[in-house]
């Protein structure tokens, strides 16, 4: 019983923190971002893929990080109509860090935020 009552604070504990990391304005690493599913957040991390994918609906360009794809935990998802708003290609972006800022998505078993302007990527400084 007072195993499973340690368990059970040690979740709650879990819990609340990432809660709180999420509503702080603090960086939310990509991987723990399905966790903050609902909410505003900072998700930063690495861009490990950048794809334009001018076939699909929308023509969006997907930022994957979190893991290479199609195993990433995280994107950030660029409309094809928001493209022209930022001053260099978005797939230059590839290996590089960056901090996505916005409402946080769930997109299948991933987490994802929707970019609209420039406001919403900024390069980080992080290691």
């Amino acid at each position: 019983m007072k195993s499973l009552l340690a368990l059970f604070s040690v979740a709650v504990i879990a819990a609340s923190a990432s809660t709180a990391f999420a509503q702080s304005g603090e960086m939310i690493p990509p991987e723990m971002a399905p966790r903050s599913v609902g909410k505003d957040g900072m998700v930063c991390g690495k861009v490990e893929k950048a794809r334009y994918a001018e076939g699909s609906e929308g023509q969006p360009t997907f930022l994957y990080m979190g893991g290479a794809f199609p195993r990433h935990t995280f994107s950030a998802r660029i409309a094809g109509a928001n493209r022209d708003k930022f001053s260099f290609p978005l797939e230059s972006l590839e290996g590089k860090t960056v901090c996505v800022i916005g409402k946080i998505a769930r997109d299948a078993s991933r987490a994802e935020i929707e970019v609209s302007s420039p406001a919403g990527l900024k390069l980080a400084n992080i290691k």
